[in-house]
């Protein structure tokens, strides 16, 4: 990811539009991604009621965001995003407004969940789909790579400051519903100013899509399952994102609400990994010689090494040892995000590289819901530490046998751009 942006970038009003308002609602999104879950447990204690309610929020977003993204491309981008937006905001005031009133309850949980969930389906590929019409052809790359540093900054800033909102009002085990009412109001108030700072973004008309659409999927799926390398890698991703995003999901804030005793602390691991993941997105360039010649070997003994991290952090016994851990899970994870962004744009033909990004973004957002129902329901019969062993060590053992019965550990880098 580049630091620093070309001139001519920051000049740009459309960029400059389109990064203020959406790290303003970036940073909005972390209050909601603390208060929700920590309004299940405040309102169950249950781990399965949480995983329930994660799968929910995610469940639309792998189901329909082919669908959102097709919509986007016929009927422009910019309103798709702005709709997604209003109807995220309307979701949150009136969950806010329910919890003001002594209106909560799990129902109500579970429905604010799935409502974002359908709204994200459309707002996430409407938001990648914009860019190449705000920002001219040669910036592109530094667009990108700037919008996914504030990502990551909103990863790190976000939820400290959802922390100072709800620990304020720690109590023994709860949270008041008062402050949880304004961490969601928050969010909302951040989704309407980014849908103000996205009606000045004056955007480039471009070619609708192409007839055909189910013929263009098909042909995008034939790709991947042809290419050995690439297809290994994919069913490879998708064993990691099973044993891996649930426990950041669910177990993280059952960790912090059993031992820990405070959405603050909460507030404090999900930020040290959110610093630790874009410490390694901007020491990316770092190795560079190395990830030319051993591209499979790097991505599996990282794994190996994160799988051993989510090992100690289910024996940890205060948030600094657990922040400590989780800020190296994110250097790590950082680091290779940017190296398998970079590997599948450089592999993929730059005709097809839409349909193999979508299905590697749709092997996340499929698998999570599916993860963290699992682990919502294993934390019934295991211990949040026993859960976390058990999650690493799977993905240890995954990494192992990847090593050892297929030919990842073989595949380069640059060598087998397309």
């Amino acid at each position: 990811m580049p630091t620093t942006a070309e001139p001519p970038l920051l000049r740009n009003t459309n960029f400059r539009w389109l990064l203020g308002g959406g790290l303003v609602s970036m940073l909005g999104d972390q209050f909601s991604m603390l208060a929700l879950p920590w309004l299940v447990l405040s309102l169950t204690g249950d781990s399965l009621s949480l995983g329930i309610a994660v799968a929910l929020m995610g469940a639309p977003r792998a189901v329909l965001i082919l669908l959102g993204g097709t919509i986007a491309d016929r009927y422009s981008p910019r309103r798709v995003m702005l709709l997604s937006k209003y109807a995220n905001a309307a979701i949150l005031l009136a969950l806010a407004g329910l919890l003001l009133l002594d209106q909560a309850s799990l129902a109500l949980a579970y429905a604010a969940a799935l409502a974002l969930g359908i709204a994200a389906a459309f707002g996430i590929p409407a938001g990648t789909a914009i860019l190449p019409q705000a920002v001219p052809p040669q910036s592109l790359q530094n667009a990108n790579g700037l919008q996914m540093g504030a990502r990551q900054l909103s990863l790190l800033a976000g939820p400290l400051l959802a922390a100072l909102v709800l620990g304020a009002h720690d109590g023994a085990q709860q949270t008041s519903m008062a402050a949880l009412a304004a961490a969601f109001a928050i969010d909302a108030l951040t989704f309407l100013f980014s849908a103000w700072t996205l009606r000045q973004v004056s955007l480039r008309p471009l070619a609708a899509a192409a007839q055909g659409m189910w013929r263009d999927m098909a042909a995008g799926l034939a790709m991947v399952w042809r290419d050995l390398p690439l297809r290994s890698c994919y069913a490879y991703w998708a064993v990691v994102a099973f044993f891996v995003m649930g426990p950041l999901q669910v177990a993280l804030p059952v960790l912090a609400s059993e031992r820990l005793h405070g959405a603050s602390a909460l507030g404090l691991l999900m930020g040290a990994h959110g610093a630790g993941t874009l410490a390694g997105m901007l020491a990316s360039s770092l190795g560079g010689a190395w990830l030319r010649r051993h591209f499979g070997a790097t991505l599996l003994l990282v794994d190996a090494v994160v799988g051993l991290l989510l090992m100690a952090l289910g024996q940890i016994s205060s948030a600094w040892q657990g922040a400590a851990l989780l800020a190296v899970t994110g250097l790590l994870g950082g680091y290779l995000q940017v190296a398998i962004f970079t590997w599948i744009q450089r592999r993929v033909a730059p005709a097809m590289l839409g349909r193999a990004m979508a299905l590697f973004m749709g092997i996340f957002l499929g698998l999570a819901p599916l993860s963290a129902a699992a682990t919502g329901a294993l934390l019934r019969h295991l211990s949040v530490g026993e859960l976390f062993c058990g999650g690493g060590a799977l993905l240890l053992a995954a990494a192992v046998a990847a090593a050892l019965f297929t030919a990842i550990p073989r595949i380069a880098g640059p060598e087998t751009i397309k």
